[in-house]
């Protein structure tokens, strides 16, 4: 009996001990899932700026993003990185357009420029590797789609509207974007120089270049809008200040030159520029731009259709290139633009004495006080002036911005001598991804600034000329 008995125990023994095991697997593995899942967001990058350290050669403060549990965290990451773009089928690509092109405009030529020094070298996977080290964001169009690897995070918005960009292209011209892999860094100065980088081009992308740099200009993201401070679209705001500026005419407009901007941005040009405010002595009024009460105002006073009631507006460079220039140039005003040391992609268009009056950095203060009184001493060719830079800025419709972007990448293309795939750290970046991770805002403006197919093909990329 009493060898039973122990068999019998044991029995109990082992299935006791079998039921606890399992039991506490069961609990394990919720927890097991949540540590993996809270790993695996954790590691996630993401358009918004989550994970995301600012760019190492300009830090700025950390973005401050909506307070969320992890749960909740995890759950808009994983819904808007991995389960957005495949919800929608596809768009069939569009029939070819019908209509006949015409010339882009004649700064486009400006691309073969940007371009030329891997005319003969061509674009490695070397020299986008050693890029890398300087970008901020990937992108990579494959068959139409889009892929973006984070590495850094963007000021504000830039990142989440400068890849809206990209997709909007995509949508303009469907089927008709080549397949590229390219560096993008979203922060202001240029850093590729010329001399430095001589053995080695990098191409990299940015807003702005230098005659000493190698960085490709692009468009910046404010053409399709800057939501922290209320500017719209850039079709949209053109037309809002083109009006605005009709609220005087000439005769009536205030005869003196006029600035307002933020000067606390490491800008000596900017700093210097304070010592003109006299409209006595220097024909001049400086105002200082408070961000910070403009946004308790709702950006009222901040309007830029309500800044186009003087003769002269002044263009001053901030920390390097200014998105200003573009607005200021819109107002119709004859623009006093103090000599720059970068320019985007368009301002290589301008021509000094039709459609801007230049100023020298040095002896600025009596520069701008001499062009005030030619000017209202000739008003005729002030005014024109100030309408013929309204007229290039009308010119540049985002008909032709998305045009400049075409030709860039497809000129760009051609000097890549891989076959571009996706990164296996990039995530597929869609129209339906970013709009999940917009806030109520952001998300306005974005879809004020969706484009649609174009019946028309991309206007005709002057070619190279011969040096």
């Amino acid at each position: 009996m009493g060898l039973f008995s122990n068999k019998h125990n044991h029995s109990r023994v082992v299935s006791f001990v079998h039921r606890h095991i399992i039991l506490f697997a069961i609990c394990c593995v919720p927890l097991l899932l949540l540590y993996e899942v809270n790993k695996f967001v954790s590691q996630t990058k993401t358009i918004a700026g989550h994970n995301l350290e600012p760019t190492p050669w300009h830090i700025f403060p950390s973005m401050s993003l909506d307070k969320e549990s992890k749960l909740s965290k995890a759950s808009t990451i994983i819904r808007c990185v991995y389960l957005s773009c495949g919800q929608n089928p596809s768009r069939p690509e569009d029939s070819k357009p019908s209509k006949p092109a015409f010339q882009c405009p004649e700064f486009f030529k400006n691309i073969h420029r940007d371009l030329e020094p891997w005319a003969e070298s061509k674009i490695s996977m070397a020299h986008l590797m050693e890029a890398q080290k300087y970008a901020a964001l990937r992108v990579v169009i494959i068959g139409g789609k889009l892929y973006v690897d984070f590495y850094y995070a963007c000021v504000q918005s830039r990142a989440m509207f400068t890849v809206w960009g990209f997709l909007q292209l995509l949508r303009r011209y469907n089927g008709q974007v080549p397949d590229v892999d390219l560096m993008f860094d979203c922060m202001d100065k240029p850093v590729i120089n010329r001399t430095h980088h001589s053995s080695m081009p990098l191409p990299l992308f940015r807003y702005c270049t230098t005659s000493q740099h190698l960085d490709i200009p692009f468009p910046d993201w404010s053409f399709w809008g800057w939501s922290e401070i209320n500017i719209g679209p850039w079709d949209e705001e053109f037309q809002s200040i083109k009006e605005g500026s009709k609220r005087r005419s000439w005769a009536m407009k205030w005869p003196i030159a006029y600035w307002k901007g933020n000067p606390q941005v490491v800008s000596p040009i900017r700093t210097e520029l304070l010592q003109c405010n006299d409209t006595r002595q220097w024909s001049a009024q400086i105002m200082r731009q408070d961000w910070e009460a403009a946004a308790r105002g709702g950006f009222e006073e901040s309007k830029l259709s309500k800044q186009c009631d003087h003769r002269y507006k002044i263009y001053a460079e901030g920390y390097a290139w200014s998105v200003s220039l573009k607005y200021i140039l819109a107002c119709g005003s004859c623009t006093l633009m103090i000599t720059p040391e970068y320019e985007d992609f368009f301002s290589r268009g301008l021509i000094p004495h039709k459609n801007y009056l230049p100023i020298p950095p040095f002896e600025m203060c009596p520069a701008i006080k001499f062009a005030v009184e030619w000017g209202n001493s000739h008003p005729s060719q002030a005014e024109a002036i100030g309408r013929a830079a309204q007229d290039f800025m009308g010119s540049l419709s985002m008909d032709r911005v998305y045009d400049y972007m075409y030709h860039l990448l497809t000129e760009y293309s051609k000097l890549q001598d891989f076959i571009p795939v996706r990164p296996s750290t990039a995530v597929e970046v869609c129209e339906e991804s970013v709009l999940c991770f917009a806030n109520a805002k952001q998300r306005q403006w974005l879809e004020r600034s969706a484009t649609f197919a174009s019946s028309t093909s991309p206007c005709l990329l002057p070619p190279l000329e011969n040096h």
